[in-house]
Order: C-alpha cells, then structure tokens, then sequence
C-alpha cells in the first residue's frame, strides 16, 4: 500500500510541533562535562536525554533509560527489525556565530539554527516524530524500530558500548548522522600523539608556549602562542606575511614584557578539513619563520612544521597519500597542539581509505615522524566500515529516498564516522541532503526545515517498508 499522501500530510500538519521540539533540545547546551553520579558524561548530556525521554513519554511510546548513557525508544512490542542511532550530545559552541547564539535556536529564511540544529538533534527528533507518525496513521506492522538516543557520540562513543553491552544488535541500523542518500562507507582511523622533550634552553628570541585545539575531530580555528625577547611591533611584521601566505588572520599584542599571538583560521569538522583553515598550523607557520635562536625546542617546532605543513591536509608531506576508487583519498589534519619550554605534543585526526593498513600507513608515518625526531604513540588504523550497496537493506532505503526527494539515490563513503561504523549491517542515512552544507561543528550550524520535514517523511517510509 502506498503511503505517501498520507505521510506527507501527516508532517504538514505536525510541522510546528517538531520544530519546536528540536528547538527544545537545541537549548540545552550538552556539551560533555565531568561525570557525576548517575551523569556519565556530566549534567548537560544527561539532562538532553530526560528532555527528550519526556518528549517520548509523553507521545506515548514506552522509553527505557539505560544508566544515562542512552535512551531507547520502542515503537511497539514486537521484535526488533530496525534500530535508528542519533545522538543529543553536541561539540562546543565555538566561537564566531553570527545570525544567532548557539544555544538559541531561530528559524529564519527556512533554516533552523543552533549547535545541534543539524548534528544530531534535528535528525533526532525527524525520526522521533516518524515513529509517531507509523503509530498514529496505524500502518500496520510485523516487527518494530527503536530509536536509540545517545550522549558520547562526539567524544568516543562510550554511550553506544555501554548499550550493546546490554542489547544485542537488530538486524538492520542505519543512523541520521551524516547525509543522503545512504552512506556504506566510513573511512577508517589512524589518529594518535605525536611528541617530543628537551632541555630548556633560555637564549632569546625564544617561543614560550604554542597551544590551540579544543577537540581532537574539530579543526581548530584559534590558537595562541607566547613569544619572549622580540617585540610585538617586530613581530607583527612576520605575521602580515604569514597571513598572506595561510589566510590565517593573526592579532599580535604585548602582555606582560612579552608578546602575544592569536591566531584565527576557520573551524571544520575533521573529516573534511579542506573546508577549514587550520589555525594551529597556521600559527607555527608564522613562528617557523621567524629567526628565533637556534635550540632543541625550535627545531622540533620546525620538524613539526615539516610533518604537517600549513594546507597539506592529505598527509603528502608526512609521506602517507593514498586514495582507492571506493572510499577516496585519505585526510589528516593536526588539531591538537601544546608546546611548552621543554617539550610538545600534537595529536592529529587522520580519516583513512579502504585501503589503508599499518603497513603502508602507520608504518610509513612512524618512519617518517621518527627521522624528524618526533615519537609517534602506538595506536594502529581501525580499519574503515563497508556495508556493500547491494543488499536489500540499502537497496530499500535507496528506494525510499528516490521516492520522497525525486533524485537518483547512489552510494557513498565519508570520512565522518557515526554510531553505524561498528554495526555489522549499519549505515548512515541523512539528515543532510546532497549539496548542503550545514556547518555542522562551526559557526551557525543549520538544518533546512524542509529538508528536516523531507528526512522524517523518508524515516517514515523506511520503517514501514522495513518492518512490515
């Protein structure tokens, strides 16, 4: 039986009410925190998933709170056919919003606004309201979906194994975390510290400290670096230069008989991070230009900038390209540094194809970080997620796709990772349409409200025609 009107009249006439729940969970600012008692991730990821077990509960779906680390929510009683993972935990505010602030959502020129409005919150509720509307139109069913809702996606996803721990995997799972119109690859993982120690050697000019990076999967787009022993008014020279040359827009002042640099590039998320400009290797661009005296400390700072030089976010100068025709190439940008007197270290976020191992990647790199005398830590590549696109469960969510947006639906791999990435049959299935970008983790984060409608539409269909 063919749904379709009915669906679509359905979200015509719900469309305020989601909005306005995705808007009440937009406002809680669930960043993770420190834990407490009963808050595994602190008080504001905890107090996201009681708002939205209120939401469920009130709909009346029966919702079961495991420890605080996710929420589950049941369409019916019925064994379980699909699973749909988003998660309420978002990234930092950041800085640099400009049409509203984070945590205040608005809906202006058909977008809705806020740090989560797209990554996940939107997404989240679109396919809490497509439960309902399965439910209130009585489409009848063999099996059930579950919406799991989690806190730690952002940070480790600790939620999710607290959560299978407890629960065994359904059949089919896809999560509304990345975009349309079905993603069966996410790229693989190498990501690690990098380090360095020496003596302190107090000859002037020297650099103080570098620091910049509030996540490891964000593109930083500030950083700041102390400089003792050469005037600002000196060192503003060198950093109209460096600007010119990253597109990093740097502010130089005196602090204290020293001086101070900032450093403001562009934030992005870590798995595209051509679309940022990184403001911490922007930064130690400038400084590597400077003639500073000669010390341990700066030659490692140089042997940094050697290994991911400003721009090169393919690992190319860490000897490490690759790229295969069914996942892409793969990404590395450097996105947490601190550098002191007697040391530093860098951690960096590198998204890999298909085809990476340890052989030809974590070792290649290892040699390469090593003849810089930079000291890798040990991890290896977590290899990447394939779910092949010709199963029926793609093939079906393909189907439902085309048949809400009108666009041929095809396959894709991204560098993003999301719940689905340890799911034997788990994929990534919207919320963001092709050619959108939402700003997810920078400044005025968006959803398109007709897309959100469009997404719960086709989260409607996909629950029909899944577990019927």
């Amino acid at each position: 039986m063919d749904h379709k009107q009915q669906i679509a009249a359905y979200f015509e006439a719900h469309r305020e009410e989601l909005l306005r729940d995705a808007a009440e969970l937009i406002r809680i600012p669930s960043e993770k925190g420190e834990p407490k008692p009963g808050m595994p991730f602190g008080e504001s990821p905890a107090k996201a998933l009681d708002a939205a077990e209120r939401m469920a509960g009130n709909m009346g779906f029966s919702v079961r709170n495991y420890d605080h680390y996710v929420l589950a929510v049941d369409l019916n009683d019925r064994p379980r056919q699909l699973d749909i993972l988003a998660h309420l935990d978002v990234v930092p505010a950041g800085s640099g919003w400009t049409v509203t602030r984070p945590f205040e959502p608005l809906v202006k020129d058909g977008k809705l606004y806020g740090r989560g409005a797209a990554d996940d919150k939107g997404p989240a509720v679109a396919a809490l309201y497509a439960m309902k509307a399965v439910r209130d139109l009585g489409v009848p069913l063999k099996k059930s979906a579950r919406l799991v809702l989690g806190s730690d996606e952002e940070c480790g996803s600790a939620d999710m194994k607290h959560y299978y721990e407890a629960e065994p995997e359904a059949p089919m799972t896809f999560s509304p975390d990345a975009e349309f119109p079905v993603v069966n690859i996410e790229k693989g993982r190498y990501s690690t510290w990098v380090r360095a120690s020496w003596a302190e050697d107090a000859a002037l000019p020297r650099i103080l400290s570098v620091r910049g990076g509030v996540k490891s999967n964000v593109v930083p787009d500030t950083a700041e670096a102390v400089v003792e022993g050469l005037p600002a008014a000196e060192l503003s020279g060198y950093a109209r230069v460096a600007s010119a040359r990253t597109g990093v827009r740097f502010l130089v002042r005196e602090e204290n008989g020293k001086a101070v640099v900032e450093a403001h590039g562009i934030c992005a998320h870590a798995s595209t991070p051509g679309d940022g400009n990184n403001a911490v290797t922007g930064l130690i661009d400038l400084l590597c230009g400077i003639p500073f005296a000669d010390s341990e400390g700066f030659r490692r700072l140089r042997a940094v900038n050697r290994l991911f030089p400003h721009g090169d976010w393919k690992g190319t100068a860490a000897g490490v390209a690759m790229k295969d025709a069914i996942s892409g190439e793969l990404t590395m940008s450097l996105n947490l540094f601190d550098c002191r007197t007697t040391g530093l270290k860098g951690y960096f976020d590198g998204r890999t194809p298909v085809s990476a191992t340890d052989r030809n990647l974590k070792d290649a790199f290892c040699a390469r970080a090593r003849s810089l005398g930079l000291e890798p830590d040990g991890e290896g590549v977590s290899p990447a997620h394939h779910v092949p696109a010709d199963t029926p469960f793609v093939r079906t969510l393909l189907k439902c796709y085309e048949q809400y947006t009108g666009r041929k639906g095809r396959c894709l791999a991204i560098g993003g990772g999301t719940y689905a990435h340890r799911l034997k049959n788990g994929v990534a299935f919207g919320c963001s349409m092709p050619g959108t970008d939402n700003r997810m983790h920078a400044a005025d984060e968006y959803a398109v409200v007709d897309d959100l409608l469009v997404s719960a539409k086709i989260f409607t269909q996909a629950i029909i025609d899944l577990c019927s």
